[in-house]
This record gives structure tokens, sequence and C-alpha cells, in this order.
């Protein structure tokens, strides 16, 4: 038996809700062998984010080449990256690998509001990284700072989804969780033209830490195991809908979703025909 693979490349979050723990635990919930690449050590909790530390472009590559030298992946996600020196590796390994199923999480801001992308970093994002990915998947203030527009409604939304695309990304997820409204709403959007709406009731709650990485890593893994894109969307919207309506309550800030709902649930995701 083999397992599909799928890597993180991302922050550590010490308080465990987002980041390479968020990531590792979805893959594992999602039946995907998960491996990482760590681009930032960080000290955070539900309150905020205290302290940042950078590891350098070497030391990401040295875990890139590591990884995928030896253990391969049928999908990778980017989280945090942090500074441009990190995006420019990263995007030169994924080309060297032929890394195809690439997730890109543009993360931005914390929920804290601690910077995790520093802004010299978003132009590398836009110009090296988003070219090479098979889903871009922001939420609307990062969706804004990519594309430089104000989105109100589902209307702008899919006009920043049209603008992602002509970045050069193969498709992208923009995420309406912050428009107004009873229903939390994403749109994914094609090159090849298709667009879909996923719609879950909103969940009115504050354990919401880690959500953007929960819902791109399971997107990741749906990939790694052979998904068609808009099959991995919809599996992962299904798996953080569920993540965030079963939330533990830990911590006294923004809590992190339940990563084990899924499997409390008994629920076995699909394999399709990719993967290994």
């Amino acid at each position: 038996m083999t397992l599909p693979r799928a890597l993180t490349i991302a922050g550590s979050d010490s308080g465990g809700g987002a980041g390479i723990q968020a990531d590792l635990k979805t893959f594992t919930a999602l039946l995907t062998y998960g491996s990482s690449v760590i681009t930032c050590v960080t000290a955070q909790n539900t309150l905020g984010v205290t302290g940042v530390y950078p590891l350098t472009a070497d030391q990401v590559a040295a875990q890139l080449d590591a990884v995928l030298s030896d253990i391969g992946t049928d999908a990778a996600k980017t989280g945090m990256l942090y500074d441009a020196s990190t995006v420019a590796v990263v995007a030169d390994r994924v080309r060297r690998y032929g890394v195809c199923n690439l997730v890109v999480d543009p993360v931005m801001i914390a929920k804290s509001g601690a910077p995790l992308l520093l802004p010299e970093a978003q132009a590398a994002l836009r110009e090296l990284l988003l070219p090479l990915a098979r889903v871009v998947t922001p939420n609307l203030s990062e969706a804004e700072a990519l594309t430089g527009m104000i989105i109100r409604t589902r209307a702008d939304m899919e006009v920043a989804g049209q603008r992602l695309l002509q970045m050069g990304a193969q498709a992208a997820v923009v995420k309406g969780g912050h428009l107004e409204g009873d229903l939390a709403a994403d749109l994914l959007i094609a090159a090849d033209g298709s667009r879909l709406w996923l719609e879950a009731e909103r969940v009115e709650t504050r354990q919401t830490h880690g959500t953007g990485c929960t819902y791109s890593a399971a997107i990741a893994a749906g990939l790694a195991r052979g998904l068609e894109l808009h099959e991995a969307v919809r599996l992962a919207k299904d798996f953080i809908t569920l993540a965030i309506r079963k939330a533990p309550g830990i911590g006294a800030g923004h809590g992190p979703t339940n990563h084990l709902a899924w499997l409390e649930e008994g629920r076995v995701p699909a394999r399709g025909g990719g993967g290994r």
C-alpha cells in the first residue's frame, strides 16, 4: 500500500492551530502522508504572535532538497513564506523538481494583526510563485493586496479571481468568509472558464485560528489523492466547515478549529486517479 504524499512549506505555530502543525494534522485526517519544510518559527498562541524567527533561504532550500530528492510529493502547499528570498527559493525548487499540484496560500497577516509576509515579498509572490500555482487561495484582504482592488461583493470576487488568473495561476479560490450574510461563500474560478460557488452556513465563532492554512492543506491533500481540482476544493470546504463547527474551544482568544472532527465522524475522503 502506498499513501498519497503532501508537502507543506510554511511557518511553525507553537500553538498548534495554524501553519505546519495545522497542515500536518489535516494531511493525516485526510489519509495523506505529510512532509514539511519550515520557513519560520513563531511564538504564538490564541491571543497573538509574540515572536517571528525566520530561517534563511539556504536553510529552506536544504529542507526542500532533502524532501523532494527522496520522498517526493504528489501535491504541495505554501503558507507563511515571510520574505522575498524564501519566496524565490521555493519557486526555484518547485520548478526544479517539477511540483505540479502547488497550492499557494498567500499568508500575509495573522488573526492578531501580526505581519507574516513582508511588504517587499508581495511582489515576489505575485511574480515568481503565482505563475506556478495550480490554485491560489486568498481571503478577501489577501486578494485585495494581490490585485490592488477593493472587494465588497460577489461580483468583486469574480473580478479579483480573473485578475489572479491573469497573473498566471491556473485557478483561484477567493474566500468570501468576511463578506456579510448568512452564508460563507467561496469562489473557485479556473483558467478553463469554469466557475463554482461553494456555500456553507456561517458559524458565528471566534474559533477560527488557522482556517486558511487548514483549507489550503485540505485542497493539497485532495489533489495528492488524485481528485480533480473542483472535487478537492469541495472536500476542503466540507473539511474546514466541519472543523469550525466542532471547534474545541481551546485558549482565551482566536481558538483553533478541530482537525480531528473529520475522523470523529468516520468520514473517509475519496481517492481519484492521481498520486502514486
